[in-house]
């Protein structure tokens, strides 16, 4: 009898742990999710339930499709009033909003940092989530900046793609100054109320428009000294094609009224619209300023996942978005190719959809070359306040693209609004 006991033992433990294993495995459970976007973020949070629900069949996944702006005063209502009833289990937040969401709803959101492998994904996503030392969210889109354009246009004034690499926004205006004169094509559609190329060139820099304290930093930040400078100097250049809105922008670039675009990844759909231009684009690096601390890589735009700290499935959610966003290599080949989403998952990079030869960019490798850009993304804190940044420095730019304030004025004045307006 006491030589079975050891034997009996160890099966009893055998059990036990296969026991264990299958319930712990075996999850259940409903989770919600806010998001927005029917095109891009609902379709791929759609794939990632699917994938997740064939291995845990028993969870009820609900995603709610609405406007971004509903989503965030509807988040920011719940918050606000201290309850926690009505908030979804994981929402969608846009990554120039995550501080002001954490800093203002302390405890609000869960504390992911040993939960999720983060040296997995770039680090300028990782950074804008961070907080005391703590990471909340889950990365996933990126925004990587490029500048995209014509190959046909630039040839016919003379330039290799070679000549686009790795340039200054001056060299830029050089080369656009002789794509109007051989060619009569604008280099690049212009509208001066919109701060995204601001952005652009503030994160090339490793700046942005709050010092790491959170103060505003507008009168002595050189990084946006150099992209008032240069905004100015792109107006009186003669290059651009003034535009107003979405629509007009992408009509300008659709209709081959412009040689290039600079902006986010995401701007990839809409270039392809227009099919018949097929094989005439190609993608190279952001311009970067006249400073020392400026490359040739940024960002615009991009947004995560974040699990609210009172879920009351917070296990599922962590595992769900583990098991997905933050693992799952083959999802994000998917929703590459079928929504163009370039995920900031680092392995995922690897995969066949991120090397493949694309035929509209005339074979080039676009989204190798996005996956090599990401990792060189200066990662800088967004801070609480960026639109109303955004907002105070287009206020003062026509007077100062007018000539009718210098640039000392116009810092000053962006910089007193902006404190203003946020009660610093």
């Amino acid at each position: 009898m006491r030589r079975w006991l050891p034997l009996f033992l160890v099966l009893l433990l055998l059990l036990t742990i296969l026991g264990t294993t299958v319930f712990a495995a075996e999850k259940s459970g409903k989770i919600t999710i806010w998001a927005w976007d029917p095109n891009f973020n609902i379709p791929v949070m759609a794939e990632a339930k699917a994938r997740y629900q064939k291995v845990h069949p028993k969870v009820e996944i609900e995603i709610v499709d609405m406007a971004k702006a509903d989503v965030e005063q509807k988040l920011n209502t719940v918050l606000a009033s201290g309850a926690r009833e009505g908030l979804p289990d994981i929402v969608l937040i846009e990554d120039y909003n995550a501080q002001k969401y954490l800093q203002a709803y302390p405890g609000a959101f869960a504390d992911l940092t040993k939960k999720i492998n983060y040296k997995d994904f770039a680090e300028y996503k990782t950074e804008l989530m961070t907080l005391k030392r703590k990471i909340y969210g889950v990365p996933f889109d990126s925004g990587v900046s490029a500048l995209f354009y014509r190959k046909d246009i630039l040839a016919e004034a003379g330039f290799k793609p070679s000549d686009l690499n790795n340039i200054t926004w001056d060299r830029f205006i050089e080369i656009g100054k002789i794509v109007k004169e051989k060619t009569g094509v604008a280099m690049v559609g212009f509208d001066t109320a919109d701060g995204g190329t601001m952005r652009i060139m503030m994160q090339s820099a490793g700046q942005w428009y709050f010092d790491a304290k959170g103060d505003p930093h507008i009168v002595k930040n050189d990084a946006i000294r150099e992209a008032f400078l240069t905004y100015k100097k792109l107006v009186d250049s003669g290059i651009t094609k003034t535009t107003s809105g979405w629509n007009e922008w992408v009509a300008a670039f659709n209709k081959g009224e412009t040689a290039t675009v600079l902006t986010g990844c995401w701007i990839i759909g809409s270039i392809k619209a227009e099919a018949s231009q097929a094989g005439l684009w190609a993608v190279a690096p952001t311009p970067r300023l006249n400073l020392k601390t400026s490359v040739n890589y940024s960002n615009l735009g991009g947004s995560s996942w974040y699990i609210t700290a009172k879920s009351r499935n917070r296990q599922v959610a962590e595992d769900f978005l583990n098991a997905t966003f933050a693992a799952d290599r083959d999802l994000y080949q998917k929703i590459l190719v079928e929504q163009g989403a370039i995920g900031s998952y680092l392995p995922s990079q690897n995969g066949p959809a991120y090397t493949e030869a694309d035929p509209f960019f005339d074979g080039q490798k676009v989204y190798a070359d996005f996956a090599a850009w990401m990792r060189e993304i200066p990662p800088v804190n967004y801070g609480l306040f960026t639109y109303e940044a955004d907002s105070a420095m287009m206020t003062v730019m026509p007077d100062y693209l007018a000539g009718k304030i210098n640039l000392e004025t116009a810092l000053k004045r962006a910089e007193d609004q902006l404190k203003n307006q946020i009660a610093f």
